[in-house]
């Protein structure tokens, strides 16, 4: 690959910081001009190696702490490495802090200016874009009004507007689009989308999986300020998730040896995390759960509406005589989007004996929903619907990501209704 066809390289990249237990120490430090240290190197950056080729998206992933944003800081410039250096190759627009570079008492047309000026354009180019900027981040009259007196959704709206429409060769963003209103969040990604078109090369950092998958090519996952993985979306994403949520690698195929549909105690179900929301009696435990794809594969993404499978397993403790199981599906906002147990199905469990173990199958077609992720909450109880004993029910026993293609998904609903039928008529 030519050099010219690369726009960000990132070589040896490590970042360390000096950890003082007590102020004074620091003052120590330098009293003895470093023949005795009074500090710990925490080192949010390690030996960190990759390339970007021009009009690439890539994505950075990883948990709270893990370097992103300090790595970010390093490409855009406005953090010195420790070690090694990043060669970024044009103009670059860079979307961190929430507001960083905007004066708090200048207007919004005064940082307008002075953001779009640091960005290289004269006063002649950012005149010629000024309307396009303030159409975009429909702050109306606040433009005119000190930042300081900003919302933090009109701070990031301005900010992103200008970051965006100076059209720079590299765009970085850290998160920031999360904090507008949906309908700002839905112009950002279609402009991003349009960047792409035009060959802008972008560095994305979410920690929402569907616009990772939705906008990057290439994912790095930074564990601990090093790079654990470094693949497509797909691959990538679902390894985190699979690391995250159940603390192992990604969930693989369910072994040929195990009957299709019909999972026995080799099925590769995930153990209920540890610091799990759960509540209940006690009298029985699910002790971990599966998701299984219309190929039986074991999955933390689902792609497309298709026929799906759950299964947990459970420890029954106490006798069960009416025994009542069942499952939701939640989204992040913690809205119930779906679910079934086996009294709406008409399922009558046989008594369930204290000591036994019993694996419980729910096979269902799943629909086209909203792109996002979601969990599957899980209980078992011991009654009917409404007159029972709780004795488990596990709010986040597992973790996937729905993420399809369809035009279903520029619609903002929830539940999608490709089966919904339409006629029409001559009113008279």
């Amino acid at each position: 690959m030519s050099s010219d066809d690369i726009a960000i390289k990132v070589n040896n990249v490590g970042k360390c910081y000096e950890m003082y237990g007590k102020p004074s120490h620091r003052l120590w430090q330098t009293l003895t001009m470093g023949r005795k240290t009074f500090y710990k190197e925490f080192w949010a950056l390690r030996d960190i190696n990759f390339e970007v080729k021009r009009g690439e998206c890539v994505g950075i992933i990883g948990r709270n702490g893990s370097g992103k944003s300090t790595l970010l800081q390093i490409i855009a410039g406005t953090l010195t490495p420790t070690t090694g250096n990043a060669e970024v190759k044009g103009r670059v627009a860079a979307l961190l802090e929430l507001g960083s570079g905007f004066n708090p008492e200048f207007t919004g047309h005064e940082n307008v200016y002075m953001n779009a000026s640091i960005l290289g354009l004269t006063k002649t180019e950012i005149d010629a874009k000024y309307d396009a900027i303030v159409t975009f981040a429909d702050i109306g009259d606040f433009i005119d009004q000190p930042v300081k007196t900003y919302s933090s959704g009109m701070m990031v709206r301005l900010a992103f507007a200008v970051q965006v429409m100076v059209e720079p060769d590299i765009l970085i963003v850290d998160e920031a689009l999360t904090v507008g209103d949906i309908r700002f969040q839905l112009k950002c990604f279609d402009h991003i989308e349009k960047l792409k078109t035009n060959g802008t090369t972008i560095v994305f950092v979410s920690h929402s999986s569907d616009d990772v998958v939705r906008l990057c090519q290439t994912v790095y996952w930074l564990d601990k300020g090093i790079v654990r993985k470094c693949g497509t979306a797909k691959e990538v994403v679902e390894e985190y998730h699979a690391f995250m949520v159940h603390n192992t690698t990604a969930i693989k195929e369910v072994p040929s040896s195990t009957t299709k549909g019909m999972p026995d105690e080799h099925d590769l179900l995930a153990p209920i995390p540890n610091n799990a929301i759960a509540n209940g009696e006690g009298g029985a435990q699910i002790e971990s759960i599966g998701f299984f794809n219309a190929n039986d594969e074991s999955i933390s993404i689902l792609y497309s509406p298709q026929h799906v499978r759950i299964t947990f397993k459970m420890k029954v403790k106490e006798r069960l005589e009416t025994p009542y199981v069942g499952f939701q599906i939640v989204n992040r906002k913690g809205i119930r989007i779906m679910g079934s147990n086996n009294h709406v199905l008409k399922e009558d469990l046989p008594l369930m004996d204290a000591g036994s173990t019993y694996l419980i199958h729910f096979k269902f077609p799943f629909p086209e929903i909203e792109n996002g992720e979601y969990l599957i909450a899980a209980g078992v109880s011991d009654g009917t619907i409404e007159h029972h004993v709780r004795h488990h029910f596990v709010a986040d026993a597992y973790h996937f990501t729905f993420h399809s293609a369809s035009l279903y998904q520029r619609q903002l609903v929830l539940l999608k209704l490709p089966e919904c039928q339409m006629t029409t008529g001559v009113a008279n």
